[in-house]
């Protein structure tokens, strides 16, 4: 991009999915306009825990966790200390044989794909993590998923020399997506070829209609505990919170960071846009893992803090053209609805989106994630993610 000449593509939103499909649409060679109302990773992305995991609730889920997750551990070497990134692996504890028998049907599924995963027994587990209580029936470890800082590992992918351009525009809000471009709150216009929506929930007061809701979530993180905990822990029964779709549910969700500190989760909760803090939901979340850790009462907590999870009817993310009629400009794209796995699948989510702007092959099929299939899918079917 020449100075002065408009940007190919402006991207509504700076976090870990709007840098990802800002550098990889810059790879390309295109010029890229970032705008964000507060500046880079600073809502969602940094709100949530940074994990890389592969999920697999259904093939669409998998197929984009497992790969972007791929792309993941591929980037990884040219990453610094300050991204944090560390591949610590994730244990699945199972509290009682019937999580064991799921996690052994689990574990099948996961390797038949290529994905490296194996049962420990209940001394193994014991082993692996000696925190956690006694009596819990075993689990299963992924040993390739990892964690990361993402607000970091946001400003860097926009950092990045590139084949194009990148500019990043902070405090910059996005308040309308007009024929040529997008308004400003400063009353200004970024007129670009295609606008891409990044941002989250907050994509919905851009795009009338977009069903995106929120599920509230609160984190702890607790003093420096070095080697206390050594994977990424989660509960079984973690998926079932993760699916639930009323209510406040809560799983016990614990990860260890390159300082030494611990951060704990997890909780959801529907109908609410309250940021504060809960101190019953809190309790709650913390007494479940208690459960799973006896010791956690004992540790030194610093922080807590709530964010909300932009999740869509069908718990797959919104990735492709907006559907027609729904944004004044002809070119507008979609890359939001990621839910809780918006930091592992930000780089397929990137990938996908250059495949698609630029009429190009993509590694998996990008039909499940189009915003078209919200035209057919059950207005009484539950979210999930």
């Amino acid at each position: 991009m020449t100075q002065g000449a408009l940007p190919d593509v402006v991207v509504i939103g700076a976090g870990i999915v709007g840098a990802a499909c800002a550098h990889e649409l810059a790879a390309h060679g295109l010029s890229v306009q970032v705008v964000d109302r507060a500046g880079i990773g600073t809502g969602t992305t940094a709100a949530g825990m940074g994990h890389l995991v592969v999920m697999d609730d259904t093939p669409a889920e998998f197929a984009l966790s497992a790969w972007s997750r791929q792309l993941w551990l591929a980037l990884a070497p040219r990453l610094l200390a300050k991204h944090a990134f560390v591949r610590c692996g994730t244990v699945w504890a199972a509290a009682d044989e019937e999580e064991m028998a799921a996690a052994r049907v689990r574990q099948h599924a996961l390797q038949v794909q290529g994905i490296a995963c194996s049962m420990l027994d209940a001394a193994q587990l014991h082993e692996a993590e000696p925190a956690l209580r006694e009596g819990l029936a075993g689990g299963m470890i992924v040993p390739d998923d990892a964690v990361v800082y993402a607000p970091s590992a946001a400003a860097w992918l926009l950092a990045q020399p590139v084949a194009g351009r990148i500019e990043m525009r902070a405090d910059a809000q996005a308040v309308a997506i007009e024929r040529h471009g997008v308004r400003l709150a400063d009353g200004t216009t970024v007129a670009a070829g295609a606008v891409l929506v990044a941002n989250g929930l907050d994509a919905t007061a851009l795009l009338a209609g977009l069903p995106l809701v929120p599920k509230k979530g609160h984190l702890l993180i607790t003093d420096r505990y070095p080697g206390l905990v050594r994977h990424q822990i989660l509960e079984l029964g973690y998926i079932k919170s993760a699916h639930q779709s009323s209510g406040t549910s809560v799983a016990f969700n614990v990860q260890p960071r390159p300082t030494g500190q611990l951060l704990i989760g997890s909780s959801r909760q529907f109908d609410t846009t309250d940021p504060a803090v809960e101190p019953a939901v809190l309790a709650r979340m913390l007494r479940r893992a208690s459960q799973f850790m006896p010791g956690l009462p004992a540790l030194n907590a610093l922080r807590a803090w709530t964010g909300f999870r932009p999740a869509t009817q069908d718990g797959l993310p919104l990735i492709g053209p907006a559907l027609p009629g729904s944004s004044s400009h002809r070119s507008t794209w979609l890359a939001v609805g990621h839910e809780g796995l918006g930091v592992t699948t930000a780089l397929g989510t990137a990938r996908l989106i250059a495949a698609q702007m630029l009429g190009q092959a993509a590694p998996i099929d990008a039909a499940p994630y189009l915003p078209a299939r919200l035209g057919s899918l059950d207005n009484e079917s539950a979210p999930h993610g």
